[in-house]
């Protein structure tokens, strides 16, 4: 098992400094009137997207499927007694390419979705996630 931690300090007016693993660090604002950074929750979306992304372009690469233009869109619907946690996310992939087949896109999803992204796997015991796609000619 691999070990990783990731700091989070406060840094005073309800924002914090997060440093993960990777030490590049990023701002959080909890300030849901403010809305200055990226709240806790949001980054819950953006790992869940990336991470089923970076799978996506990578099976689809190794399948020597012509991707242009590709990207994800997440959206979380969250329950409305504490702790808030998200009950459905849905997740939408646009692709755009050369020649791409319907049969390597969906299958480059699925296997992200139920085998690779640990993002998802991590999220699906408490939230439902659907998945859907749309492939787009490049012209």
């Amino acid at each position: 098992m691999k070990d990783t931690k990731a700091t989070i300090r406060y840094a005073g007016d309800d924002f914090f400094v997060a440093v993960p693993p990777s030490g590049h660090a990023l701002t959080l604002d909890i300030k849901r009137d403010r809305s200055s950074a990226a709240s806790p929750a949001e980054l819950l979306l953006v790992a869940l997207g990336g991470c089923t992304a970076a799978d996506v372009v990578d099976i689809l690469r190794k399948k020597r499927e012509q991707v242009t233009e590709y990207r994800v869109e997440v959206h979380g619907e969250r329950r409305e007694e504490h702790p808030r946690s998200f009950r459905r996310i849905e997740v939408r992939h646009i692709v755009t390419g050369r020649g791409l087949t319907e049969k390597s896109v969906a299958h480059a999803i699925q296997l992200s979705d139920e085998k690779y992204c640990g993002v998802a796997a991590t999220l699906r015991p408490t939230a439902e996630i659907v998945t859907s796609y749309e492939i787009h000619e490049a012209t």
